[in-house]
Protein backbone atom coordinates (compact mmCIF):
# COMPACT_ATOMS: atom_id res chain seq x y z
CA UNK A 1 0.00 0.00 0.00
CA UNK A 2 1.26 3.49 -0.93
CA UNK A 3 -0.37 7.08 -1.03
CA UNK A 4 -1.76 6.09 -4.43
CA UNK A 5 -3.87 3.56 -3.02
CA UNK A 6 -5.70 6.19 -1.12
CA UNK A 7 -8.95 6.94 -2.56
CA UNK A 8 -10.22 10.62 -3.31
CA UNK A 9 -9.11 13.87 -1.71
CA UNK A 10 -6.08 13.75 -3.96
CA UNK A 11 -5.36 17.71 -3.21
CA UNK A 12 -5.43 17.22 0.65
CA UNK A 13 -2.91 14.18 0.40
CA UNK A 14 -0.91 16.10 -1.78
CA UNK A 15 -0.82 18.96 0.86
CA UNK A 16 0.03 16.74 3.65
CA UNK A 17 3.39 15.23 1.62
CA UNK A 18 4.16 18.49 0.03
CA UNK A 19 4.69 19.29 3.86
CA UNK A 20 6.83 16.06 4.91
CA UNK A 21 8.75 16.99 1.89
CA UNK A 22 10.03 20.20 3.34
CA UNK A 23 9.88 18.75 6.53
CA UNK A 24 7.78 21.59 7.87
CA UNK A 25 5.08 18.78 9.39
CA UNK A 26 2.62 20.73 11.85
CA UNK A 27 2.94 19.29 15.57
CA UNK A 28 -1.02 19.33 15.74
CA UNK A 29 -3.31 18.17 13.11
CA UNK A 30 -6.85 17.90 12.54
CA UNK A 31 -8.38 15.68 10.13
CA UNK A 32 -12.02 16.50 9.57
CA UNK A 33 -14.72 14.38 7.25
CA UNK A 34 -17.30 11.94 8.11
CA UNK A 35 -16.72 8.00 9.68
CA UNK A 36 -14.94 6.51 6.97
CA UNK A 37 -13.53 8.99 4.78
CA UNK A 38 -10.35 7.82 5.52
CA UNK A 39 -9.06 10.30 8.41
CA UNK A 40 -7.36 7.13 10.30
CA UNK A 41 -5.91 5.58 7.57
CA UNK A 42 -4.32 8.63 6.38
CA UNK A 43 -3.29 9.41 9.65
CA UNK A 44 -1.02 6.35 9.84
CA UNK A 45 0.13 6.68 6.01
CA UNK A 46 1.44 10.26 7.20
CA UNK A 47 3.16 8.23 10.27
CA UNK A 48 4.76 5.56 8.03
CA UNK A 49 6.11 8.16 5.72
CA UNK A 50 7.47 10.12 9.01
CA UNK A 51 9.31 7.25 10.15
CA UNK A 52 10.05 4.64 6.97
CA UNK A 53 13.35 3.41 7.29
CA UNK A 54 13.39 2.90 3.55
CA UNK A 55 11.90 5.83 2.38
CA UNK A 56 11.09 6.66 -1.26
CA UNK A 57 9.48 9.45 -3.72
CA UNK A 58 6.20 8.88 -5.94
CA UNK A 59 5.10 11.45 -8.18
CA UNK A 60 8.16 13.70 -6.43
CA UNK A 61 6.66 13.49 -2.81
CA UNK A 62 7.73 11.45 0.11
CA UNK A 63 5.70 8.14 0.09
CA UNK A 64 6.82 4.42 2.50
CA UNK A 65 7.84 1.36 1.74
CA UNK A 66 5.35 -0.57 3.67
CA UNK A 67 7.99 -3.25 4.02
CA UNK A 68 10.30 -2.19 6.65
CA UNK A 69 9.84 -3.19 10.28
CA UNK A 70 8.71 0.49 11.50
CA UNK A 71 6.32 0.10 8.03
CA UNK A 72 4.87 -3.03 9.33
CA UNK A 73 4.70 -2.78 12.99
CA UNK A 74 2.66 0.62 12.29
CA UNK A 75 0.40 -1.10 10.23
CA UNK A 76 -0.40 -3.77 12.63
CA UNK A 77 -2.64 -0.73 14.03
CA UNK A 78 -5.00 -0.16 10.99
CA UNK A 79 -7.44 -2.97 12.16
CA UNK A 80 -8.20 -0.76 14.63
CA UNK A 81 -11.79 -2.41 16.02
CA UNK A 82 -9.49 -5.66 16.51
CA UNK A 83 -6.75 -3.70 18.39
CA UNK A 84 -9.35 -2.09 20.20
CA UNK A 85 -11.42 -5.43 21.34
CA UNK A 86 -8.48 -7.18 22.06
CA UNK A 87 -7.04 -4.14 24.33
CA UNK A 88 -10.55 -4.36 26.07
CA UNK A 89 -10.12 -8.18 26.93
CA UNK A 90 -7.23 -7.56 28.14
CA UNK A 91 -8.25 -4.92 30.99
CA UNK A 92 -11.58 -7.48 31.51
CA UNK A 93 -8.31 -10.22 32.75
CA UNK A 94 -7.07 -7.77 35.23
CA UNK A 95 -7.89 -7.47 39.00
CA UNK A 96 -10.83 -4.84 39.95
CA UNK A 97 -8.32 -2.47 41.23
CA UNK A 98 -6.45 -2.73 38.12
CA UNK A 99 -8.63 -2.55 35.96
CA UNK A 100 -10.20 0.64 37.04
CA UNK A 101 -6.54 2.20 36.60
CA UNK A 102 -6.42 1.00 33.24
CA UNK A 103 -7.19 2.90 30.16
CA UNK A 104 -7.61 1.39 26.68
CA UNK A 105 -4.80 2.31 24.26
CA UNK A 106 -3.54 0.77 20.80
CA UNK A 107 0.25 0.33 19.92
CA UNK A 108 1.93 -2.20 17.72
CA UNK A 109 5.21 0.12 17.51
CA UNK A 110 6.86 1.87 20.37
CA UNK A 111 6.61 5.29 19.06
CA UNK A 112 3.45 5.46 17.55
CA UNK A 113 0.25 5.67 19.97
CA UNK A 114 -3.57 5.30 19.29
CA UNK A 115 -5.88 6.57 21.80
CA UNK A 116 -9.64 5.74 21.63
CA UNK A 117 -12.81 6.68 23.45
CA UNK A 118 -12.66 4.39 26.28
CA UNK A 119 -15.54 1.99 27.69
CA UNK A 120 -18.08 2.13 28.97
CA UNK A 121 -18.68 6.06 28.72
CA UNK A 122 -16.82 5.83 24.56
CA UNK A 123 -15.31 9.16 25.41
CA UNK A 124 -11.43 9.92 25.73
CA UNK A 125 -10.41 10.76 29.89
CA UNK A 126 -7.54 12.75 31.21
CA UNK A 127 -5.12 9.28 31.92
CA UNK A 128 -5.17 8.35 28.76
CA UNK A 129 -4.22 12.20 27.52
CA UNK A 130 -1.63 12.08 30.54
CA UNK A 131 -0.35 8.94 29.03
CA UNK A 132 0.55 10.92 25.89
CA UNK A 133 1.88 14.04 27.72
CA UNK A 134 4.33 11.85 30.13
CA UNK A 135 5.34 9.71 26.64
CA UNK A 136 5.42 12.64 24.42
CA UNK A 137 8.22 14.06 26.72
CA UNK A 138 10.76 11.07 25.43
CA UNK A 139 13.18 10.90 22.24
CA UNK A 140 11.41 7.93 20.42
CA UNK A 141 12.81 5.00 20.76
CA UNK A 142 12.82 3.03 17.47
CA UNK A 143 11.57 6.04 15.17
CA UNK A 144 12.53 9.19 13.43
CA UNK A 145 9.28 11.04 15.41
CA UNK A 146 6.42 10.42 17.82
CA UNK A 147 3.36 9.51 16.51
CA UNK A 148 -0.53 10.11 18.64
CA UNK A 149 -3.43 9.65 16.70
CA UNK A 150 -6.73 10.67 18.84
CA UNK A 151 -9.40 8.90 16.99
CA UNK A 152 -12.59 11.06 18.03
CA UNK A 153 -13.09 14.24 19.40
CA UNK A 154 -15.19 12.84 22.29
CA UNK A 155 -13.06 14.42 25.06
CA UNK A 156 -14.51 14.35 28.64
CA UNK A 157 -13.34 18.01 30.22
CA UNK A 158 -10.37 17.30 32.12
CA UNK A 159 -9.17 15.28 29.48
CA UNK A 160 -9.67 17.96 26.89
CA UNK A 161 -8.04 20.55 28.81
CA UNK A 162 -5.25 18.13 29.55
CA UNK A 163 -4.65 18.17 25.89
CA UNK A 164 -3.60 21.85 25.85
CA UNK A 165 -0.67 21.27 27.88
CA UNK A 166 1.00 19.66 25.01
CA UNK A 167 -0.48 21.77 22.11
CA UNK A 168 0.90 24.53 24.13
CA UNK A 169 4.54 23.34 24.59
CA UNK A 170 4.67 20.41 21.75
CA UNK A 171 7.97 18.60 21.81
CA UNK A 172 10.08 18.88 18.52
CA UNK A 173 10.04 15.21 17.91
CA UNK A 174 6.32 14.44 18.42
CA UNK A 175 3.30 14.86 16.00
CA UNK A 176 -0.52 14.62 17.07
CA UNK A 177 -3.13 13.55 15.19
CA UNK A 178 -6.85 14.61 16.15
CA UNK A 179 -9.63 12.75 14.13
CA UNK A 180 -12.97 14.51 13.70
CA UNK A 181 -16.13 14.52 12.03
CA UNK A 182 -16.92 18.49 12.72
CA UNK A 183 -13.97 20.37 14.18
CA UNK A 184 -16.78 22.56 15.88
CA UNK A 185 -16.88 19.49 18.14
CA UNK A 186 -13.33 20.35 19.73
CA UNK A 187 -12.96 23.64 22.08
CA UNK A 188 -11.59 26.79 19.99
CA UNK A 189 -8.68 26.88 22.38
CA UNK A 190 -7.53 23.11 20.96
CA UNK A 191 -9.10 23.98 16.98
CA UNK A 192 -6.66 27.25 17.20
CA UNK A 193 -3.45 24.96 18.00
CA UNK A 194 -3.81 22.52 14.77
CA UNK A 195 -3.79 22.98 11.38
CA UNK A 196 -6.87 21.29 10.34
CA UNK A 197 -7.66 19.30 6.60
CA UNK A 198 -11.32 18.29 5.96
CA UNK A 199 -11.58 14.99 3.83
CA UNK A 200 -14.64 15.65 1.73
CA UNK A 201 -17.05 12.81 0.28
CA UNK A 202 -16.70 11.08 -2.57
CA UNK A 203 -19.15 11.32 -5.70
CA UNK A 204 -21.43 8.26 -5.54
CA UNK A 205 -20.27 7.23 -9.22
CA UNK A 206 -16.73 7.36 -7.59
CA UNK A 207 -17.38 4.64 -4.92
CA UNK A 208 -19.30 2.53 -7.54
CA UNK A 209 -16.02 2.44 -9.60
CA UNK A 210 -13.79 1.37 -6.26
CA UNK A 211 -16.14 -1.18 -5.29
CA UNK A 212 -16.33 -2.66 -8.86
CA UNK A 213 -12.84 -3.50 -8.04
CA UNK A 214 -12.75 -4.07 -4.37
CA UNK A 215 -15.94 -6.53 -4.63
CA UNK A 216 -16.41 -8.34 -7.56
CA UNK A 217 -19.20 -10.61 -6.15
CA UNK A 218 -21.63 -7.73 -5.99
CA UNK A 219 -23.75 -6.77 -9.25
CA UNK A 220 -23.85 -3.14 -10.38
CA UNK A 221 -27.74 -2.56 -8.40
CA UNK A 222 -25.87 -3.26 -5.10
CA UNK A 223 -22.84 -1.43 -5.72
CA UNK A 224 -25.18 1.29 -6.36
CA UNK A 225 -26.71 0.39 -2.98
CA UNK A 226 -23.83 0.46 -1.10
CA UNK A 227 -22.25 3.43 -2.70
CA UNK A 228 -25.35 5.54 -1.51
CA UNK A 229 -25.49 4.12 1.95
CA UNK A 230 -22.06 5.21 2.14
CA UNK A 231 -22.55 9.09 1.52
CA UNK A 232 -19.79 9.07 0.11
CA UNK A 233 -17.06 7.60 2.59
CA UNK A 234 -15.15 4.88 1.25
CA UNK A 235 -13.96 2.97 4.52
CA UNK A 236 -17.87 2.51 5.14
CA UNK A 237 -18.51 1.05 2.02
CA UNK A 238 -15.60 -1.18 1.71
CA UNK A 239 -16.99 -2.63 5.48
CA UNK A 240 -20.56 -2.48 4.89
CA UNK A 241 -21.57 -6.27 5.39
CA UNK A 242 -24.79 -6.15 2.72
CA UNK A 243 -26.45 -9.12 4.18
CA UNK A 244 -26.52 -7.91 7.50
CA UNK A 245 -28.24 -4.75 6.22
CA UNK A 246 -30.96 -5.93 3.88
CA UNK A 247 -31.52 -7.60 6.85
CA UNK A 248 -31.95 -5.54 9.66
CA UNK A 249 -33.89 -3.38 6.56
CA UNK A 250 -36.24 -6.16 6.15
CA UNK A 251 -37.45 -5.90 10.01
CA UNK A 252 -37.17 -2.01 9.92
CA UNK A 253 -39.53 -2.13 7.25
CA UNK A 254 -42.07 -4.58 8.71
CA UNK A 255 -41.88 -1.25 11.27
CA UNK A 256 -43.03 1.12 9.37
CA UNK A 257 -45.04 -0.70 7.77
CA UNK A 258 -46.88 -1.56 10.54
CA UNK A 259 -46.81 1.64 12.01
CA UNK A 260 -47.94 3.28 8.96
CA UNK A 261 -50.43 1.08 7.75
CA UNK A 262 -52.26 -0.83 10.77
CA UNK A 263 -53.79 -3.74 10.82
CA UNK A 264 -52.39 -7.31 10.94
CA UNK A 265 -49.62 -7.84 13.68
CA UNK A 266 -48.56 -11.00 13.33
CA UNK A 267 -45.49 -10.04 10.95
CA UNK A 268 -44.42 -7.52 13.62
CA UNK A 269 -44.59 -9.90 16.51
CA UNK A 270 -42.77 -12.54 14.82
CA UNK A 271 -39.82 -9.94 13.90
CA UNK A 272 -39.26 -8.75 17.40
CA UNK A 273 -39.73 -11.58 19.01
CA UNK A 274 -35.74 -12.45 17.57
CA UNK A 275 -34.58 -9.77 19.26
CA UNK A 276 -32.97 -10.90 22.35
CA UNK A 277 -31.23 -9.64 25.22
CA UNK A 278 -27.02 -10.36 25.18
CA UNK A 279 -24.00 -8.75 23.03
CA UNK A 280 -25.58 -10.57 19.63
CA UNK A 281 -28.60 -9.54 20.58
CA UNK A 282 -27.88 -5.54 21.19
CA UNK A 283 -25.35 -6.00 17.90
CA UNK A 284 -28.76 -6.82 15.78
CA UNK A 285 -30.74 -4.12 17.68
CA UNK A 286 -28.19 -1.37 16.49
CA UNK A 287 -27.98 -2.25 12.89
CA UNK A 288 -32.26 -2.56 13.13
CA UNK A 289 -32.09 0.50 14.48
CA UNK A 290 -29.70 2.09 11.91
CA UNK A 291 -31.50 1.16 9.41
CA UNK A 292 -34.94 2.69 10.44
CA UNK A 293 -33.44 5.71 11.30
CA UNK A 294 -32.06 5.49 7.29
CA UNK A 295 -35.45 4.66 6.19
CA UNK A 296 -36.90 7.37 8.00
CA UNK A 297 -35.02 9.92 6.45
CA UNK A 298 -35.60 8.02 2.97
CA UNK A 299 -39.03 9.33 3.83
CA UNK A 300 -38.80 12.71 4.90
CA UNK A 301 -36.34 13.44 1.36
CA UNK A 302 -39.64 12.08 -0.68
CA UNK A 303 -42.10 13.90 1.37
CA UNK A 304 -39.92 17.14 1.24
CA UNK A 305 -39.91 16.48 -3.02
CA UNK A 306 -36.41 15.48 -3.11
CA UNK A 307 -36.32 12.07 -4.41
CA UNK A 308 -32.62 12.48 -5.43
CA UNK A 309 -32.08 12.48 -1.72
CA UNK A 310 -32.69 8.72 -1.48
CA UNK A 311 -29.91 5.94 -0.30
CA UNK A 312 -32.39 2.64 -0.25
CA UNK A 313 -32.87 3.06 -3.82
CA UNK A 314 -33.49 -0.44 -4.82
CA UNK A 315 -36.88 0.05 -2.52
CA UNK A 316 -37.64 3.12 -4.43
CA UNK A 317 -41.42 2.09 -5.69
CA UNK A 318 -42.31 0.71 -1.85
CA UNK A 319 -40.85 3.85 0.02
CA UNK A 320 -42.47 5.96 -2.31
CA UNK A 321 -46.24 4.25 -1.89
CA UNK A 322 -45.20 4.62 2.51
CA UNK A 323 -44.38 8.34 2.29
CA UNK A 324 -47.60 8.94 0.32
CA UNK A 325 -48.91 7.90 3.66
CA UNK A 326 -47.23 10.06 6.00
CA UNK A 327 -46.16 13.76 6.99
CA UNK A 328 -43.24 15.78 8.41
CA UNK A 329 -44.94 15.62 11.83
CA UNK A 330 -44.97 11.78 11.94
CA UNK A 331 -41.68 11.61 10.75
CA UNK A 332 -40.61 13.77 13.85
CA UNK A 333 -42.80 11.69 16.06
CA UNK A 334 -41.11 8.37 15.04
CA UNK A 335 -37.82 10.00 15.44
CA UNK A 336 -38.33 10.90 18.51
CA UNK A 337 -40.19 7.42 19.42
CA UNK A 338 -36.77 6.19 18.10
CA UNK A 339 -34.54 8.14 20.34
CA UNK A 340 -36.96 6.22 23.03
CA UNK A 341 -36.48 3.14 22.07
CA UNK A 342 -32.43 3.44 22.39
CA UNK A 343 -32.64 4.88 25.81
CA UNK A 344 -34.83 2.12 26.38
CA UNK A 345 -31.76 -0.32 25.79
CA UNK A 346 -29.39 1.21 27.65
CA UNK A 347 -31.85 0.71 30.63
CA UNK A 348 -32.03 -3.06 29.35
CA UNK A 349 -35.69 -2.67 28.44
CA UNK A 350 -37.06 -5.71 27.23
CA UNK A 351 -36.23 -5.33 23.29
CA UNK A 352 -38.89 -7.02 21.75
CA UNK A 353 -41.45 -5.24 23.81
CA UNK A 354 -39.92 -2.06 22.89
CA UNK A 355 -39.70 -2.45 19.62
CA UNK A 356 -43.70 -3.60 20.05
CA UNK A 357 -43.88 -0.45 21.17
CA UNK A 358 -42.48 1.94 19.34
CA UNK A 359 -44.88 0.54 15.62
CA UNK A 360 -48.09 0.08 17.92
CA UNK A 361 -47.48 4.21 19.31
CA UNK A 362 -47.15 5.05 15.80
CA UNK A 363 -49.90 3.16 14.15
CA UNK A 364 -51.92 6.07 11.62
Amino acid sequence: MAFSDFQGNAETVRQLREMLARDRFPHAVILAGPQGAGKYTLALMVARTMNCLQPRLTDGLPDFCGVCSNCTRIAQSEDLESRFAEAVEAREGLRETDKRETRILVQTHPDVLVVPPDPPQMMIKVDQVRQVIQTARYKPQEARRRVFVFVDSAFMKEAANALLKVLEEPPDFATLFILVRNPGELLPTIRSRCVIFSLSALPNSEIERYLEKSRPEWNARQRQLVSRLSAGAVGRARTLNLEEYMSARKDALTLLVTAIRSGEHSDLFRTTETYRAGGEGKEKTDRLLGAVYGLLKDLLALVSNAPELVRNTDIAAELKSLATAVDFNWINQANYQLGQVQSGMRRNVLRPLSLDAFALTLER
